[in-house]
């Protein structure tokens, strides 16, 4: 296949007397291997050789299924990753921070590890949208100055600098890729439904706050497509051309669920009788703009909005 037409240019190497395609192939190690790194996974899958850091020895049937190599380890316990240093040419890393503190100790060590033998020429990471903070609905590029006004956002830009600080020191070419709310159909919690279900009230009008989303699928395609062309240092909005309020975003699933749409609430009286959790992503309101991922990692989106991925739930999931 030609280099120019092959979506995964650097899988085929062009030097005289080089090995046949099957020797030579990419290692390319998915770090957090949940639901979007097995969407990862099936992606990339048979062009190159799967590696997987699982902490779970139960998983390691289903990773090998996958056609992955599993590789046990802990990320809490950096002695455990010593065998990934110099294993793999490229990363995905999407393996979430710790639940306490400002720092992320497990991004942390795994770079430490790979510092030691590196051999990675590209490292995408998975952060979240959360970094900005509350933009009060603005419209926000990735010039934009992280605000995270969350603990948990903290340890997403702790992430990000360390990462990208890896870049810089051994010419790995990182992209951080920040990410909003994923859903999908075959995804465990992907769709409102449970929650409609329950009739947990979401914001009045006069209260809502914009909110941003990506399918799952996309998701892992735009971290493929990353590995291969994203720009060193660069950080990409990941979501979808949507541009709804919470709120309109359930009522938009319980109209295609044939559901009860969800009751609104004035703040003040959300704040009485919503977990906090809730509460937190009911505080930052933002419309994320995704112009350079379309550009620049030329991703095509399969779900350009909502709408579209909620639809594509198969009937029997809707009448169930």
């Amino acid at each position: 296949m030609p280099a120019s037409t092959s979506p995964y240019p650097l899988l085929y190497a062009t030097r005289p007397g080089a090995l046949p395609a099957r020797f030579r192939r990419e290692r390319v190690l998915i770090v957090g291997c949940g639901d979007v790194g097995v969407r990862v996974a099936r992606e990339l899958a048979p062009r190159v050789r799967l590696l997987a850091l699982t902490s779970s020895p139960e998983r390691v049937p289903e990773l090998r299924a996958l056609g992955m190599t599993p590789l046990l380890g802990d990320m809490d316990q950096p002695a455990s990753l010593k065998r990934l240093s110099g294993l793999a040419s490229r990363v995905v890393h999407l393996a979430p921070p710790p639940g306490l503190g400002r720092h992320d100790p497990r991004t942390q060590a795994l770079l430490a590890v790979l510092r030691r033998r590196s051999t990675v020429q590209s490292f995408v990471y998975g952060s979240t949208s959360g970094v900005y903070g509350d933009c009060q609905g603005d419209f926000v590029t990735e010039s934009r100055a992280p605000k995270p006004e969350t603990v948990r956002a903290q340890r997403r830009i702790d992430a990000e600098d360390r990462v990208r600080h890896f870049g810089r020191a051994t010419g790995t070419r990182v992209t951080v890729l920040r990410i909003p709310g994923i859903y999908a159909p075959d995804r465990l919690g992907g769709t409102p439904r449970e929650r409609l279900l329950k009739g947990t009230p979401v914001l009045q009008q006069a209260d809502d706050v914009f909110t941003n989303h990506i399918h799952a699928d996309d998701l892992a395609r735009a971290c493929v497509a990353a590995m291969w062309r994203g720009r060193a240092g660069r950080i990409y909005n990941v979501n979808d051309d949507s541009q709804l309020k919470m709120g309109d975003y359930f009522d938009l699933a319980a109209d295609l669920y044939g559901l009860p749409k969800p009751p609104r609430l004035p703040r003040a009286q959300a704040q009485e009788q919503l977990p906090l959790m809730q509460l937190s992503f009911m505080g930052e309101s933002r419309r994320m703009d995704n112009t350079r991922m379309k550009s620049e990692l030329r991703l095509r989106l399969r779900y350009p909005s909502v709408l579209d991925g909620l639809a594509a739930i198969p009937r029997q999931g809707r009448d169930a």
